[in-house]
């Protein structure tokens, strides 16, 4: 089998990454990091030691507190002119197209140091949409994911929409000719794909998706409950006369976006927030914004807001988000009933979502006999009670949340 060429089905996620390919007319997933088939889609430059770390790596020098620069949640930046400016990081001017190629190249060669195998084409999952129906960015945005394939070394990529990959993942359902819902909530989109099943497999009748998911529930939460406590609401002096003026929002806002919060530790942010505390009401509160962006501490609040929501999640009485690395017995409570309040606009979206692919399909909400879940951010109960109520004669499954999609492109690759 060593030097046979084939293709490679990976699943390149806003959170986390998987690949496989097809083994003997099955899936066969790719074990990326030791016992696990997933990493996480995470980077982190180590200013000491001058390397590039990825996955769970990358992941444990940023709670170990190493010197370097953390990124995540960078598939959000395909589309956009981020994408192709250069900066320089380890003494190296590079641009996130160079970044993203390092870490699919990472995929490539643990795919092929496993199987002995070489992995020369690539077919890439996509989400229905990277920004919105319509977006100008759409095109571009493949058109960069394309461009990172390349340059991590494979010579030709196709794309399948992810959710027509879990459906593909899927197999026919119990009874030929029934409609299926795939319903797969990822860390940076919301993709719908209807199906119906038959002796050939699975015919896909429409696809939908909207620009939300797990990063923006974070986000939510992270300026509804820790922004505050930092300063968001709070008032500064005017420098001359009297009178206040509302502290800016965009700086709390960037910092409960996973993708911007690398680009805040700048001089200038630190003067501005500095010059914002002699000014405050509350100062007390500006000065904790202070300490975030003096050690760097924004990805250190968004995982701790993470493990909070999913805590919350869980039900198991009130939720607390730890805050003490940037004050000592610093916390918020995040309660089931306040996490559900906070994310309810999303839900909504979610539910125009459902109700838009059924319209684009031409069928009813009764005609749709199964809905199935993919993706991590579909754990949330806030996801499962929305489409129970839109579908509630339907059957409603979770399985292989975090590997359906791979299970699919891996299937799919076969016939590339």
């Amino acid at each position: 089998m060593v030097g046979q060429n084939t293709v490679l089905g990976i699943d390149f996620g806003t959170s986390n990454s998987a690949a496989g390919f097809l083994a003997d007319g099955a899936p066969r997933l790719i074990e990326l990091a030791p016992g696990r088939t997933t990493i996480p889609t995470t980077f982190f430059f180590d200013f000491e030691t001058r390397q590039t770390l990825i996955g769970e790596p990358a992941n444990q020098a940023l709670l170990d507190g190493a010197e370097g620069r953390f990124m995540r949640a960078l598939k959000r930046v395909l589309g956009t002119s981020l994408m192709h400016e250069k900066r320089r990081i380890l003494n190296e001017q590079v641009t996130f197209v160079d970044i993203i190629a390092r870490f699919l190249n990472t995929i490539k060669s643990r795919a092929e140091l496993e199987t002995g195998l070489v992995f020369d084409r690539a077919l890439s999952g996509r989400p229905v949409v990277f920004h919105g129906a319509g977006d100008p960015r759409e095109a571009q945005a493949e058109a960069d994911l394309r461009a990172c394939y390349l340059t991590a070394g494979f010579r030709d990529v196709e794309f399948l929409a992810e959710p027509a990959a879990a459906a593909i993942a899927s197999g026919a359902l119990d009874q030929s000719g029934e409609v299926g819902l795939i319903v797969d909530i990822g860390g940076g989109t919301s993709d719908f794909s209807l199906f119906r099943s038959g002796a050939d497999g699975v015919d896909i009748l429409a696809n939908y998706g909207v620009r939300i998911g797990g990063t923006d529930f974070d986000r939510a939460i992270n300026i509804d409950r820790v922004m505050p406590l930092l300063g968001k609401g709070t008032a500064l002096r005017k420098v001359i006369g009297p009178g206040l003026s509302p502290v800016p929002f965009a700086i709390f806002n960037d910092l409960a976006t996973w993708e911007k919060i690398p680009f805040l530790y700048t001089g200038q942010n630190r003067r501005m927030v500095e010059e914002m505390v002699r000014l405050a009401e509350v100062p007390e509160k500006l000065g904790r914004l202070s300490t975030v962006l003096e050690d760097e501490l924004g990805h250190d609040l968004a995982f701790v807001v993470e493990r909070g929501k999913i805590a919350a999640n869980s039900g198991a009485g009130t939720a607390v988000i730890e805050l003490s690395e940037v004050e000592r017995d610093l916390f918020v409570p995040l309660p089931s009933d306040v996490l559900r309040q906070i994310l309810e606009p999303y839900a909504k979206q979610l539910q125009g979502g459902a109700q838009e692919i059924l319209r684009l399909a031409g069928l009813e909400t009764g005609q749709v006999a199964r809905v199935i879940y993919v993706g991590g951010s579909s754990l949330m109960s806030i996801v499962s009670d929305t489409m129970k109520a839109q579908f509630p004669d339907a059957e409603h499954e979770f399985t292989e949340v975090f590997t359906a999609v791979t299970d699919g492109l891996a299937i799919a690759s076969g016939k590339v």
